[in-house]
């Protein structure tokens, strides 16, 4: 399984991954979908960049379709779809 390589406390979801990751806000287990809402698998390469950055984990190797990557959102994850604070709100709160 693919271990974060950096931190996500400066980068955020490209539209595209956090598209994908917010699916798993409200699923068991923080599952991450295979296919997008038009049935259209969702496109390897923001699965592994998510993977890469700590968003999301390998949950399980599938034995049927091992080239399928199914996976849950992680904590860091969750994170990096919250809301920042407003610039402002930071200075007042300090």
């Amino acid at each position: 399984m693919a271990a974060p390589r950096r931190t996500t406390s400066r980068r955020r979801p490209t539209e595209a991954q956090a598209a994908w990751l917010r699916n798993g806000l409200e699923q068991p287990g923080g599952k991450l979908p295979l296919f997008d809402a038009d049935g259209q698998r969702v496109k390897r390469q923001t699965i592994e960049s998510c993977l890469k950055s700590g968003w999301a984990a390998r949950w399980f190797d599938n034995p049927l379709k091992p080239d399928w990557l199914v996976c849950r959102l992680t904590d860091a994850g969750r994170a990096a779809l919250a809301p920042r604070p407003a610039a402002k709100e930071l200075v007042q709160a300090e």
